[in-house]
Order: structure tokens, then C-alpha cells, then sequence
């Protein structure tokens, strides 16, 4: 339905937030201009990042009916540059600072959240195929996950890698997009790093969707869309989860566009999540210091990269941004602190 048929726009995009669905079109640039601005929420964020740094935006006209752009990983090799999900178009978007954004792969099977695991294999969620690939040095492809017990995983959405090779991710659709869901509902696993054994590590999500560690990996913090909350849990040995220590992290509910989708950790602990209005900057107590709004209708995901890990760059629904910050981001493939 078209806002002129009786629903705003903004009514449109705050139902997209809460489902998942895209929503074609960018800002107004004036509005997205006027709107972009750095606030502060406690003292604490000028050791972080400044209220004037600027907010760039590097590419855009992404996104669409079938998915926006999402999942960015920075690639150190080869002088640097990131790679993002171009979900709508099917196809892999490079950016290289001073040389702009081009395409690097078309046909992902409309893959979402992209990282690299310590051998810097590239791992991604392949929505269209219902499974989690990583990509190996001779090009060929290796299924790290499409099934659970038997049964046919929904729709892969993020992933990350641990330190010691084992990978988490999250399943937070499948039936409501269309594709058969043989699994019992959202869910989050963890796959063993010989890839010999998958685990089902939480199943009470909503819409289970980022996720990432703490510095020493002691914690992992989970995303939930629909409740537009952040969750976290302490880690176990054998890398589930210590069920009784589940905690609600941070709420980023609020009266603006937007859910907590994608998530980053910096080296001193702070956690970065989108949600309403913007991308919030919580330190390791849940503590929210300040969000960065950049001016779109949500931010699906980030990465931090550069030279010094101290650029942050995100996606909203249809363009790439980025801003500068002081403290450097956990690099990828990880390490443990």
C-alpha cells in the first residue's frame, strides 16, 4: 500500500522495522541532511567518539522490495576496503576508501551478515539457499550449516566467529519469508569449529538477529528485533549458553524508525547497536552514552575497519556511512583480548 492510500510514510517504515520487510525509496535528502547529528546521552561518550565528528555517507541506492543492504566486514588485506549485502539485488557491494563503492559478486543467494574466520575465509549467511557457507582460498564453497537435526534451517541472518573457530549465528525467519521452516522456530547455534557438530543455543527469541562477544569473549550478546531489545548471556566452556545468567542488555525501544538489528563490540567493551532514531553506543554495563543519527529509517548492520579499526562504518536500508571514533573495534577474524 502506498502512503497516499491512507498510511504515512514514516507509519510504513516503523512497521518495516518491526517486520523486516524493505521499504523502497531513500530520504528526502534535505530531511536526512537536517537530521544527522551526534547525541551525547552521558559524559562518558567523549572518550568514545566526539559530538561533531561528521557523518558520512560513501554509496547508496541499495535496498528494495526483496532486502536492503546489510552485513559489512572489513577486509584489511589488499589495502583495505569493505564488503556489504546488497540483499535486494543479489549481489556483494566493495568499497574501497578514495575509489568508491562497485560491485564484487552478483548471484550471493541474496546473503545477509558476512565476518571471516581466523584463517580470513569468508562466512556468510546465504538467505535464498536457507544456510551458512564459508569460502574457501580455492574459490570452492564449503556448507557450514543448512539443517538442525534434519531439518531445513529458515533463513540465516548474521554470523560471527569465535576465536577458537567455533561460529555462532542466528535464525530468525523462515514460514513468514516465504521459504519452508522444517526447524521448530527463531534460533540461535553454534557450530563446533570442526564443524563436526551444530547446537542449538537459545530458542525463546522472537527474532533472534546480531549478535557478538565481549573482548574476552566471556559474554554474547544477542539481538532481539521484535522485542527491540538486546539480550546477554554468559559463555560456557563448552561455548553454549549459561541459561541462567540471561539478562535483558539494553531496551532500544522508543518512538522513532528502527530495531536493534546488527551489533559491534569495541576493545574496551562498549557494545553498538542500531534502534530507535539511530545507532546507540552502550558501554559494558548496558548503559546507553550516545546515539549517532545518521538520518535513515534504521541501521541493519556495522563494521569497524580501517588501518587503526577506528572507523565505523554501518548500513542503513539503502546506503553505506560511516564516522570516525577513538576507540578501535575488535578486528576481524577475531582474537581473544
Amino acid at each position: 500500500m502506498r502512503a497516499s492510500e491512507g498510511i504515512s510514510r514514516r507509519t510504513m517504515l516503523e512497521l518495516a522495522a518491526l517486520g523486516g520487510v524493505a521499504v523502497t525509496g531513500a530520504l528526502c535528502p534535505a530531511f536526512a541532511q537536517a537530521a544527522k547529528r551526534i547525541e551525547r546521552l552521558d559524559p562518558a561518550l567523549d572518550a568514545i567518539i566526539s559530538t561533531s565528528e561528521p557523518i558520512r555517507v560513501l554509496a547508496e541506492g541499495y535496498g528494495g522490495d526483496r532486502g536492503q543492504a546489510e552485513g559489512p566486514v572489513w577486509w584489511k588485506d589488499d589495502g583495505g576496503y569493505l564488503l556489504f549485502s546488497d540483499i535486494n539485488s543479489n549481489r556483494r557491494i566493495k568499497y574501497a576508501p578514495g575509489q568508491g563503492a562497485s560491485v564484487f559478486r552478483e548471484n550471493t543467494n541474496r546473503a545477509n551478515g558476512l565476518t571471516r574466520d581466523q584463517q580470513g575465509r569468508l562466512v556468510a549467511c546465504e538467505g535464498d539457499a536457507q544456510r551458512v557457507t564459508r569460502l574457501e582460498a580455492d574459490g570452492s564453497l564449503t556448507v557450514i550449516a543448512n539443517n538442525f537435526q534434519g531439518k531445513r534451517l529458515g533463513r540465516p541472518n548474521d554470523v560471527i566467529v569465535k576465536s577458537d573457530g567455533s561460529i555462532y549465528f542466528t535464525d530468525p525467519q523462515g514460514g513468514s519469508s516465504g521459504f519452508p521452516w522444517e526447524v521448530p522456530g527463531p534460533g540461535v547455534y553454534r557450530v563446533a569449529p570442526d564443524l563436526g557438530s551444530i547446537m542449538l543455543i537459545a530458542d525463546d527469541f522472537l527474532a533472534p538477529n546480531g549478535l557478538a562477544l565481549s573482548p574476552d569473549e566471556s559474554v554474547l550478546y544477542i539481538d532481539d528485533s521484535r522485542r527491540r531489545h538486546i539480550r546477554a548471556f554468559d559463555v560456557l566452556p563448552n561455548g553454549a549458553l549459561a541459561k541462567q545468567t540471561d539478562r535483558v542488555f539494553a531496551d532500544l525501544n522508543g518512538q522513532e524508525s528502527g530495531v536493534p538489528d546488527g551489533m559491534k563490540v569495541d576493545v574496551a567493551g562498549n557494545v553498538y547497536s542500531g534502534g530507535s532514531g539511530g545507532l546507540y553506543i552502550i558501554d559494558k554495563m548496558g548503559k546507553k552514552l550516545g546515539r549517532i543519527v545518521h538520518g535513515g529509517p534504521n541501521t541493519t548492520n556495522m563494521a569497524f575497519g580501517g588501518e587503526d579499526w577506528k572507523t565505523l562504518y554501518f548500513t542503513s536500508r539503502n546506503f553505506l556511512g560511516s564516522v570516525n571514533v577513538k576507540i578501535p573495534g575488535l578486528p576481524v577474524p577475531a582474537r581473544k583480548a
